[in-house]
C-alpha cells in the first residue's frame, strides 16, 4: 500500500516527540523512505524527512541514502532539486566520500537551477570535510564519463581558489597537487590548462621549490625529450600550450634552460615550416614572442655556443642586405626588402638575453666574413628603423587621451615600442666591443592590460602579424623605455585568444584525446 502524506506526517511526529529514544522507531523511519515510492507531494516531503533523521538510523543508513538519490534522480525537476539541496546533510563521517561522488555525477545536469544546486551543495560538503569531497571528484575526473570529468574539472578550477584557508590547509593542498600529478597522465589541452591554472594558485606551491615542481609537470607534458614534427599542428599545439602555462613560473631562480634549448634545437631550425593550430594565427612570431620571453631565466646552458649561433643564423634570415646600387649610384629597380619589426625584435632581445653569457661571441665565435655581412645588415636596418621611428613620433605628436584609443593609433604606439627596443638593442651590438647592458621590456608587454597584436606591413616592407594573447606574465624587466607612437603598419591590434580545447591525436600519455569511459550511475 503507498504511503499516503498522512502517514508521512504522522511518523514524522513519532520521530520528532521520541527524542532519546529515535532508534527505537525505526519502523516509523522505514515508512518515510517508502515515501520516495510516492507521488509528487508525498516525494517532496520524503527528501526533507529523510535527511532530518537520518544520523539517528545508521542500520539504515545505506537504504536512506539509496531513497534520496532516486529522488535525485527524479522526472519533477522541483523534486530533484529539493533531494539535491539536502545531500550535504547526509555527508558525516564515512558517508563524505559516497556523497562528494554523487554530487560530482550530478554535475553533468543541463538544467540551470540543479546545476548551482549540485554547485552550492559541493561548496558546502567542502567546509565539513575538504580532503573527503575532493576524493569524490577526483574519484569521478579519473574514471567518471567526460562529461562529468569536464565539469568536475572546471568546478575545482574555479571554485579552489575561492575557498578560504582554513577549508584549504597545507595537507589539503598537497592532497590536490599529488590527485592533479594523477589526471595529468592523461589529459587533453584544456584540461591540462584549467589543471595547471588550479594547482599553480595553490599556497603551498608558492615557493622556488614549488613553482620548479610546477616546471617539471609542463615539461613531462612538452615531450621536450622527443623531436619536433614541425607539420604536425597537434604537436605544435601542445608545445604551445605547455611553453605558456610554464612562463609565469620562470624566474631568476626557476630556470627556462630547457625550453630554450628545445627551442634553439628543434623550433628555430624549423620555423618556416611550422604548422599552425589556429589558421588566424602567426605562428613563426607566436614562438619567436614565447622565446623572447623565455630568454631572461635561461640558467647554465651546456649548449651556449651552439644556440646563440641557431640565433644569430636566424636572425641574419630577417634581416635583409641592402638593395644593389648600380653605377650612377641610385638603386636598381628591385623591390625594397621587407623589414620584419616584429620578428626581428624577439630575435635580438632573445640573442641580446643569452648573449651575455657569452659576450665574445660576436668577437671570437663568428668569423670575419660573417660578422662584417651581419654590421652590413644592421646598418641598413638601423636605417630604415630611423625612418621609422621619426614616421610614428609625428603621426603621435601630440595625441593623448581618447585619440591613442583609436585601433590606428594603438598599431602606432606598438609599432613605436617594437622599433624602439630594435633601436635600443642594435646600437648595444655596434659598440665595440658588443654590450649587453641595456634593458627594454617586450612591445606586447606594456605596463597597461592590453595584449599587443601587430601585423606590420609599409611601403618598406611588412613585418609579420601577431594575433594572440600572451599568458599573464609578472613583469620582471627593469623599465619601459619607450612611450608610444608608427610607420604604415596595417592590421589589426586586439586580443586573440589563443586556447585551442584538445589536442587532437590518439589517447595516451599527455593530452591524447581521451576514451570515453560511460559507465552509467555508480553511485
Amino acid at each position: 500500500m503507498a504511503v499516503t502524506i498522512e502517514d508521512l506526517y504522522r511518523n514524522y511526529g513519532i520521530l520528532a516527540d521520541a527524542k532519546d529514544n529515535l532508534s527505537q522507531h525505526k519502523d516509523a523511519y522505514q515508512v518515510i523512505l517508502d515515501g520516495v515510492k510516492g507521488g509528487p507531494k508525498e516525494k517532496r516531503l520524503a527528501a526533507q524527512f529523510i535527511p532530518k533523521f537520518f544520523s539517528s538510523f545508521p542500520e539504515l543508513a545505506d537504504a536512506a541514502i539509496n531513497a534520496q538519490l532516486d529522488l535525485c534522480e527524479d522526472e519533477d525537476v522541483s523534486i530533484r532539486r529539493q533531494a539535491i539541496k539536502e545531500l550535504p546533510r547526509f555527508a558525516t563521517g564515512e558517508n563524505i566520500l559516497r556523497v562528494a561522488d554523487i554530487l560530482t555525477q550530478l554535475l553533468q545536469t543541463d538544467d540551470t537551477a540543479e546545476f548551482n544546486q549540485v554547485n552550492a551543495a559541493l561548496i558546502s560538503i567542502f567546509k565539513i570535510d575538504a580532503k573527503g569531497t575532493l576524493g569524490g571528484l577526483f574519484s569521478q575526473i579519473l574514471q567518471g564519463e567526460d562529461i562529468v570529468r569536464e565539469r568536475a574539472i572546471k568546478f575545482l578550477s574555479a571554485k579552489l581558489k575561492t575557498l578560504p584557508e582554513d577549508v584549504m590547509t597545507k595537507e589539503v593542498e598537497e592532497y590536490v597537487f599529488a590527485e592533479t600529478k594523477k589526471v595529468l597522465e592523461d589529459v587533453t589541452g584544456e584540461e591540462f590548462v584549467l589543471l595547471m591554472r588550479m594547482v599553480s594558485g595553490l599556497r603551498v606551491l608558492q615557493t622556488v621549490h614549488g613553482r620548479q615542481q610546477l616546471v617539471e609537470l609542463v615539461v613531462e607534458q612538452a615531450f621536450l625529450e622527443q623531436a619536433l614534427n614541425p607539420a604536425d599542428p597537434d604537436t605544435v599545439d601542445r608545445l604551445l600550450q605547455c611553453t605558456r602555462q610554464a612562463l609565469p613560473l620562470f624566474s631568476k631562480n626557476v630556470h627556462s634552460t630547457r625550453f630554450v634549448t628545445y627551442f634553439c634545437d628543434h623550433v628555430l631550425p624549423n620555423l618556416s615550416t611550422l604548422t599552425s593550430p589556429v589558421a588566424e594565427l602567426d605562428i613563426q612570431l607566436e614562438v619567436l614572442k614565447l622565446l623572447a620571453e623565455m630568454s631572461p631565466f635561461c640558467g647554465d646552458m651546456e649548449k651556449l655556443e651552439a644556440n646563440l649561433n641557431m640565433l644569430f643564423t636566424k636572425l641574419l634570415e630577417f634581416m635583409p642586405l641592402p638593395p644593389e646600387e648600380v653605377e650612377n649610384g641610385e638603386n636598381s629597380a628591385s623591390e625594397e626588402p621587407k623589414l620584419q619589426f616584429s620578428y626581428v625584435e624577439c630575435l635580438l632581445y632573445g640573442f641580446h638575453q643569452l648573449g651575455k653569457k657569452l659576450p665574445d661571441f660576436l668577437l671570437d665565435k663568428v668569423d670575419a666574413e660573417r660578422l662584417k655581412d651581419f654590421k652590413i645588415r644592421l646598418q641598413y636596418f638601423a636605417r630604415g628603423l630611423q625612418v621609422y621611428i621619426r614616421q610614428l613620433r609625428v603621426a603621435l605628436q601630440g595625441k593623448t587621451g581618447d585619440a591613442l584609443k583609436t585601433e590606428e593609433n594603438k598599431i602606432k604606439v606598438v609599432a613605436l615600442k617594437i622599433t624602439n627596443n630594435i633601436n635600443v638593442l642594435i646600437k648595444d651590438l655596434f659598440h665595440n666591443p658588443p654590450s649587453y647592458k641595456s634593458t627594454v621590456t617586450l612591445s606586447w608587454k606594456p605596463v597597461q592590460k592590453t595584449r599587443a597584436v601587430i601585423e606590420n606591413t609599409s611601403e618598406m616592407g611588412s613585418g609579420g602579424s601577431t594575433k594572440k594573447q600572451i599568458s599573464p606574465l609578472p613583469r620582471r624587466d627593469a623599465r619601459q623605455i619607450y612611450n608610444p607612437p608608427s610607420g604604415k603598419y596595417s592590421a589589426s591590434i586586439g586580443n586573440f585568444n589563443y586556447e585551442r580545447g584538445g589536442f587532437r591525436g590518439g589517447r595516451g600519455r599527455g593530452f591524447g584525446a581521451r576514451g570515453n569511459r560511460s559507465r552509467g550511475r555508480i553511485y
